[in-house]
This record gives C-alpha cells, sequence and structure tokens, in this order.
C-alpha cells in the first residue's frame, strides 16, 4: 500500500513563479500586474484572477504584517494549484495589520476543488515569510533562483 505524497512549496513554485525587484506603485496595480503575469503563465485571463484576488482581499487584507502579504484565491477552470513568490524593489501599503507597507508575497491560486491543499500550503508559505531570517534573505535576494531557493529550504 503506498500513501500520496503531500504537494510542497516545491511543486508548486518552480523559477519562472518568482518575481525579483518588480515595482508597483499601489496595492491594486500590483494585483493587476501580478494577474496579468499568472495569468498568462496558467492559461487563464487575466480578469479571472484579478476578480478572484479583488474578491479575497475584500473579505480583509492579506497582509500579516512584518512587511508579508499571502493574497491567495481559489479560482474556477484552474487545474492545479500554483504558488507564486514576490520580492518588490519598493514596498507598497497593502492594509497590512501591523500598518507596515509590503515588500514580500507570497501567492497561491487553487482550483475550488483542492481546498485541503489550498490551504496546507498557505499555512506553509506564510510559515516560511514570517521566519525572520528567510524574510530577511529574501529581501536581499538577486535573482528568481536564490529567492525560490531561501523560500523552500533545505527541505525542498
Amino acid at each position: 500500500m503506498t500513501t500520496a505524497r503531500s504537494t510542497t512549496l516545491s511543486d508548486v513554485i518552480s523559477e519562472d513563479h518568482v518575481f525579483v525587484r518588480l515595482r508597483a506603485p499601489d496595492k491594486a496595480r500590483l494585483l493587476r500586474e501580478l494577474a496579468g503575469r499568472i495569468a498568462a503563465m496558467l492559461g487563464l485571463t487575466a480578469a479571472e484572477i484579478a476578480a478572484a484576488l479583488a474578491a479575497r482581499e475584500a473579505l480583509g487584507s492579506t497582509g500579516v504584517g512584518h512587511g508579508i502579504a499571502v493574497p491567495h484565491a481559489q479560482v474556477p477552470h484552474l487545474p492545479a494549484t500554483a504558488g507564486f513568490l514576490v520580492q518588490l524593489e519598493r514596498p507598497v501599503d497593502f492594509a497590512a495589520i501591523d500598518g507596515r507597507p509590503v515588500d514580500l508575497l507570497f501567492v497561491l491560486l487553487g482550483p475550488p476543488q483542492a481546498r485541503a491543499e489550498h490551504l496546507s500550503l498557505l499555512a506553509a508559505g506564510t510559515r516560511r515569510l514570517r521566519e525572520r531570517s528567510v524574510a530577511d534573505a529574501l529581501r536581499t535576494a538577486t535573482t528568481a533562483a536564490e529567492a525560490r531557493a531561501m523560500l523552500i529550504g533545505p527541505a525542498g
């Protein structure tokens, strides 16, 4: 009898899912920019991604404090969960719980039927970003490969 392996951050964040030194003047434009980039990679429309992220943000900011946000949503027609790591060149106001602007984001999108996987990956990504040493290292990363390796960590 074999047991299914749990999906990990390494499985859902490929190097091309990491954006280093991204520029955006504000939260709204950042989310639109991300929706466009992500939609092109996943074969969806930017409107679908933007609407899902906006609906989640309308429930309350995903800014978790310490310069970190975890925008996430379930997206119909998405075949599999996908994660993205974003390092901003300059922090933006994200209405975070501590009032600090955000410069690191872990974006997670999943199909509605994969809710348990979505929540598990969301928790894993949030935990890694909230480790001060990981966040500090991510803020100084200069390449997507370097940033991904820092987020994934040795357990990979």
